[in-house]
C-alpha cells in the first residue's frame, strides 16, 4: 500500500498521549499477554464477543454483506463477530492517533512504516504477540518465515504480523499515455521529458491539471530524477539525504543548492500552469484526478499496485484511453523489495480480546474461505475466476466490491491470490525490478523523536507556513523564500534534529552491521 509520500508530520500529539493513557488501557486489558483470559482457537471458543477491527482508508459499498459473510464462518469457528471499521483517507493520520491513544477498545489494526509502527511500538501501543502466537495463532506462527517474524522486531519483540507477499512500492510516474501518442509528446523519463510532456498536456488540454499531485507531495518524485547521484535513498525526514552506497555521510537537502534549483523548477511550473493556484488546497486525490481525466500525470505515491488500481479503474469506465507508467528505479539504478514492517496488523494495548483477535486474523491469512471473502467479495456476486484470473463482475460503478476493496494488503496470501490478466504488467515491471534490487537498508531504522519532539511539532508548523508555498512555486522570490524558510526551521530547532537524527542512524547502522 500504499507507501512513500511526503510523510505526514503531525503523529508526535500521539506519542506524547500514551503515558497517561497506557496504564489505563493496560488495567483494562490484563496489560499483558497472560492476564487474558479468551480462548482463540476453535477448539477453545470461550465467550462469544465482538472485534473492533480497524482499517486505512475508505470501506466499500458491498462491506456489509461481506461483513455478514465472514461472520457466519467467524461464529462457526471462533464464537466471534467481528465489526469492520474505516478510517477514510481524509485526514487518516490525525484519527489513527486518536484510535491509539484514547484508549477506546481496539482488537486489530493495520501497521506499516509509513504509519510509524516502530515508533507507537517503542512507545507501547502495541501488544508484544511473541507468546500470544503459539497460543493463539500456531498455523499463522508457522506460515510466516522465521526471517520476517525477525524483521518487524522491536526491542526484540513482535508487535506486528507481516504480510509475506513480496512485492515492489518502488515510485513512478503515471501519466495518460494516450494523450502523449496523440500529441506526439515525448515519455516523461526525465526531468527535462516531464517537463515537456506536460507543456504538451498544458497546451493541447487546457482544460486538463497537467500535476495531479496536491500538498506539495510532487516534490518527493522529483529529487528521485533530479539527484546527481542515482544511489540517492529518496526522501527522508527533516530535509535530510544519505546515498545508498555511502549511508554513514549525511548531508542536508533543505537549503543546498540543489533544493533552490528544484524550487526554481516548481516556480517555474506554477507560471506555465502546471499547478492549479489553489494546489495546496485540493481535496481530491491523486489518482482520483488521474482517473477522471482532471489531471495528467501523478508523480508521487504511484507504486506498481496503485498503477494497476488505476489501469483497471480507467480501462472499466474510459476504455479508449490509455496509462503510462515509468518507475524511479530507472532512473535512480537499484530498487528495493518492501521490509515486511510495510503491511501488518497489530493488536493494540486497549485490546480485550487479544487471543481471539489473533485467532480471527489467523483465519483471514490461512483460511481461504475468509482471505476470497475479504480479498475479493462474494464469488459470482463481485468477482469470478476465468482461466485462474480474477475477473471483476460488472463494471467499477456497479461493482460494490472491486478486488482488494477493503484494502487487505497486510493479509495477502501468495497462494491464494488472484490477479486481474491486467497485473501480468506489474509482475513484469516486478521482474524488471528484480535485475536491480538492493535490500531495503532504510526502513529498518526506528527512529525515536522524544529527544527533540518538541521541535518536530514546531518545525511541522514551519514547513507548512513556509515550505509548502515554495513546493508549488506559490512564493515569487524563491531564493528569498528559501532563505526564510531555513531560517525559521533553525529557530524552530532544526539543527537539534538533524545532529539527533543522524546520531541514531548512526547507531543503527553499527548495530545493523551496515557499512
Amino acid at each position: 500500500m500504499r507507501n512513500k509520500t511526503i510523510r505526514h508530520l503531525s503523529m508526535v500529539l500521539a506519542l506524547m498521549l500514551f503515558a497517561g493513557v497506557l496504564a489505563a488501557c493496560n488495567s483494562g486489558s490484563g496489560g499483558s499477554v497472560q492476564g487474558s483470559e479468551q480462548g482463540g482457537s476453535s477448539e477453545n471458543k470461550g465467550e462469544k464477543v465482538t472485534l473492533q477491527f480497524y482499517m486505512l482508508g475508505d470501506a466499500p459499498k458491498d462491506l456489509p454483506v461481506i461483513e455478514s459473510e465472514i461472520n457466519k464462518l467467524a461464529e462457526a469457528d471462533l464464537n466471534v463477530n467481528v465489526k469492520f471499521n474505516y478510517t477514510s483517507w481524509t485526514d487518516w493520520d490525525q484519527k489513527y492517533k486518536l484510535l491509539l491513544s484514547s484508549g477506546q477498545p481496539i482488537d486489530l489494526i493495520f501497521t506499516a512504516d509509513w504509519t510509524f509502527y516502530q515508533s507507537y511500538a517503542k512507545k507501547g501501543a502495541f501488544l508484544p504477540l511473541d507468546e500470544l502466537l503459539p497460543k493463539a495463532a500456531p498455523t499463522l506462527k508457522a506460515y510466516v518465515p522465521d526471517d520476517m517474524w525477525k524483521a518487524v522486531k522491536v526491542n526484540d519483540k513482535i508487535y506486528t504480523v507481516p504480510s509475506t507477499w513480496t512485492e515492489y512500492v518502488t515510485e513512478g510516474i503515471a501519466y495518460r499515455e494516450d494523450l502523449r501518442e496523440k500529441y506526439n509528446l515525448p515519455k516523461p523519463e526525465s526531468l527535462e521529458t516531464l517537463e515537456a510532456y506536460l507543456d504538451g498536456i498544458k497546451a493541447n488540454e487546457p482544460n486538463m491539471i497537467p500535476i495531479a499531485d496536491s500538498n506539495a507531495n510532487h516534490t518527493h518524485g522529483i529529487r528521485q530524477l533530479t539527484s546527481k547521484l542515482v544511489n540517492t535513498a529518496g526522501q527522508l525526514p527533516y530535509g535530510l539525504d544519505i546515498m545508498y552506497d555511502t549511508p554513514s555521510n549525511i548531508t542536508s537537502y533543505w537549503g543546498s543548492a540543489q533544493h533552490l534549483e528544484d524550487l526554481k523548477t516548481y516556480k517555474r511550473w506554477m507560471d506555465k500552469g502546471f499547478f492549479p493556484k489553489n494546489v495546496l488546497n485540493v481535496k481530491d486525490t491523486s489518482n482520483s484526478l488521474l482517473q477522471n481525466g482532471k489531471s495528467a500525470v501523478v508523480l508521487s505515491g504511484e507504486n506498481p499496485n496503485k498503477f494497476n488500481a488505476d489501469v483497471i479503474k480507467v480501462q472499466s469506465t474510459h476504455p479508449d484511453w490509455k496509462l503510462g507508467y515509468f518507475p524511479y528505479p530507472n532512473a535512480k539504478g537499484f530498487a528495493q523489495p518492501v521490509h515486511p514492517i510495510h503491511n501488518g496488523f497489530a493488536i493494540p494495548r486497549s485490546s480485550k480480546n487479544p487471543e481471539k483477535a489473533l485467532a480471527f486474523y489467523e483465519k483471514l491469512v490461512t483460511d481461504k474461505r475468509y482471505n476470497w471473502l475479504t480479498e475479493y467479495g462474494v464469488e459470482g456476486k463481485n468477482f469470478e475466476v476465468q482461466d485462474g484470473y480474477y475477473k471483476m463482475v460488472g463494471d467499477a460503478q456497479t461493482n460494490g466490491f472491486p478486488r482488494e476493496g477493503m484494502n487487505g494488503w497486510a493479509w495477502r496470501n501468495p497462494e491464494f491470490m488472484l490477479y486481474d490478466k491486467s497485473f501480468d504488467d506489474v509482475l513484469a515491471i516486478f521482474k524488471e525490478l528484480d535485475k536491480m534490487k538492493k535490500p531495503d537498508i532504510f526502513t529498518g531504522f526506528a527512529e525515536d523523536w522524544t529527544p527533540f519532539q518538541a521541535e518536530k511539532a514546531a518545525l511541522e508548523q514551519v514547513e507548512k507556513q513556509y515550505l509548502y508555498p515554495l513546493n508549488v512555486g506559490l512564493v515569487e522570490d524563491v531564493e528569498a523564500g528559501l532563505n526564510t524558510f531555513m531560517e525559521k526551521a533553525k529557530q524552530a530547532g532544526l539543527e537539534k534534529i538533524q545532529t539527533e537524527y543522524t546520531k541514531q542512524w548512526q547507531e543503527y547502522l553499527k548495530s545493523a552491521g551496515i557499512q
